[in-house]
């Protein structure tokens, strides 16, 4: 198996109206992933889902979904929790009828509690979340925590594989631009690419960590608070340099989802990864 890239929703070159379309479009640019976005909620209807499906499965993309922005895991706060639960299993539903197999889930906020607070309250909350989607029929779905750019949001490598061990079905959203900004640069080249690898391995397997999910992006940061904005790969003052990733990817043989989140460019950014991914399994 190669590894898959595509999209994070549509980009501004998209030229059709309906995301219906996507798949199709997709697979005509060389992709073979489509990430379907509900950060805002779950607004998609059950008959455009099933199209985007049919679609999808007609081109040969693969998708994804992401749930909704403002789920916090670290909330400990009981109706909160039957909120994220109820955020969750939607997103499951949506996914389900596309025929989408992973879905990627923002770990939360800190909420001014150390991080190891907050990872307490995180782990007994993606417990019950797993629970509630259990019992609804969407055990096939893979949940995704995503690790996430700002300092002060829970979600750093370690904080996301933790999250992982709870149950072998979750996959590790790893965002090499947000690993780069919440750590203001330092997680960038070959050799953080290479470690970032190696400690998914170590923590949850080879098998898990050959398919893990990514999402990649540069992004400009802040000194104090870290991610501040996505950029285009056509820009230069920030990273993460997406080659060395995929040089390490292609020699170790995994077969990774890469999902580019670029501002407006992310079909086109895809490419370019898929090319450099390539480039690199040739000997």
């Amino acid at each position: 198996m190669s590894a898959k890239f595509g999209p994070a929703g549509n980009a501004d070159s998209f030229p059709y109206k309906s995301s219906v379309d996507a798949p199709g479009w997709i697979a005509s640019l060389g992709l073979d992933a489509y990430e379907y976005q509900c950060g805002k909620g779950v607004n998609v209807r059950e008959e455009t889902a099933r199209k985007l499906g049919a679609a999808a499965r007609e081109a040969g993309i693969t998708l994804s979904l992401h749930a909704p922005y403002f789920i916090n895991l670290a909330n400990p706060d009981p109706e909160s929790l039957q909120k994220t639960i109820g955020y969750i299993a939607a997103a499951c539903e949506a996914a389900d009828w596309m025929g989408a197999g992973r879905v990627v889930v923002h770990s939360g906020a800190l909420m001014k509690r150390t991080r190891r607070e907050a990872m307490d309250i995180a782990i007994p909350s993606l417990k019950a979340v797993l629970a509630a989607c259990d019992q609804a029929g969407y055990g096939h779905i893979a949940l995704c925590p995503e690790t996430m750019g700002k300092i002060n949001q829970l979600g750093d490598l370690d904080e996301v594989l933790e999250l992982c061990t709870l149950d072998e079905r979750l996959i590790p959203t790893v965002d090499f631009g947000h690993l780069y900004a919440r750590t203001l640069g330092e997680l960038e080249g070959h050799d953080a690419c290479a470690s970032i690898l190696d400690r998914i391995q170590e923590v949850l397997g080879e098998a898990r960590a050959r398919a893990f999910h990514s999402h990649f992006s540069k992004i400009q940061f802040t000194p104090k608070g870290g991610e501040k904005m996505h950029l285009t790969f056509d820009q230069e003052d920030f990273g993460p340099d997406p080659a060395p990733l995929m040089a390490e990817v292609a020699r170790r043989g995994w077969s990774p989802t890469f999902i580019c989140e670029s501002a407006g460019t992310q079909a086109e950014d895809a490419g370019t990864m898929k090319r450099m991914y390539l480039e690199a399994l040739r000997p």
